[in-house]
């Protein structure tokens, strides 16, 4: 990811907590708004309750190599919040936890127009 990919100030967080919508699932939270540019921007929130900071890194490793391999729209700022229970997971957990908070938020690329209006 590059620098234009990720979100990376406070104030950018805050403006996602404020004004997006939220999506939940045992392993993590997504937190997501337009952003008007035509390319998406991610965020990565990891609290130490998680653990010490080798197991943080690697949730945030594997959560950004997910969202990496996932095709979404263009234009949305994201934000990735890991619960507990996610330093247990596999990575094909993750995956599946990642897809499905997306598929749910109507931001993965590829859906039909049925599905993105809720007809399906």
């Amino acid at each position: 990811m590059g620098k234009g990919e990720r979100l990376r100030k406070t104030s950018q967080f805050a403006e996602i907590r404020e004004h997006g919508r939220t999506w939940a699932c045992e392993f993590v939270v997504l937190r997501a708004m337009p952003n008007g540019l035509g390319w998406n921007r991610y965020g990565f929130v990891v609290s130490k309750r998680l653990g010490n900071a080798v197991a943080r890194n690697r949730v945030k490793r594997l959560l950004r190599e997910v969202v990496r391999l996932t095709p979404t729209d263009a234009g949305w700022d994201m934000v990735f919040i890991a619960r507990n229970r996610i330093t247990t997971a596999n990575y094909q957990q993750i995956e599946a936890a990642v897809t499905k908070l997306l598929r749910k938020a109507r931001i993965l690329a590829g859906m039909s127009e049925a599905e993105r209006t809720g007809r399906a």
